[in-house]
């Protein structure tokens, strides 16, 4: 059970980018996974909402400004029909600082299939010393 709502997810996270200098995200593929009405609660706890396409397009293209090398790496998945949660380790640059992370994802799905909630626990302060910005502006609207 799940298997579908895990390949969605796998997609999902290979739309961020590859690792490259030269893959940055793809924002129409993010956009059109996610519902009309979908929410990201980033850096868990602490952080920012967005909520609506309109503002999830706003936030991925203000994240795009100072974060590339973008890659989503599931170490281990666990899903049933409407929920997938992943445990990561992400590699990224932020403000040209290597800022690997770990983080564990929790995406709800609508009744289409569509990522509806998606929420993010991470270690900010962790996140914070490696990006060289200040733990504040991580867990809020900082990077």
């Amino acid at each position: 059970m799940g298997i579908e709502q895990e390949n969605f997810i796998r997609e999902f996270c290979d739309a961020w980018g590859d690792g490259t200098a030269e893959s940055r995200p793809d924002v129409e593929k993010i956009l059109s996974m996610m519902s009309e009405d979908a929410v990201w609660q980033l850096w868990i706890p602490g952080g920012p909402i967005v909520r609506g396409r309109a503002a999830l397009r706003k936030e991925i293209l203000r994240q795009m400004e100072f974060c590339t090398h973008n890659k989503c790496n599931i170490l281990n998945m666990l899903s049933s029909d409407r929920m997938v949660m992943t445990e990561r380790a992400d590699v990224a640059m932020i403000n040209g600082r290597p800022a690997p992370h770990s983080m564990v994802a929790v995406y709800e799905l609508d009744e289409d299939g569509l990522i509806k909630d998606w929420r993010e626990y991470l270690d900010t302060a962790d996140l914070a010393r490696k990006s060289g910005v200040p733990v504040d502006q991580v867990a809020g609207e900082g990077i």
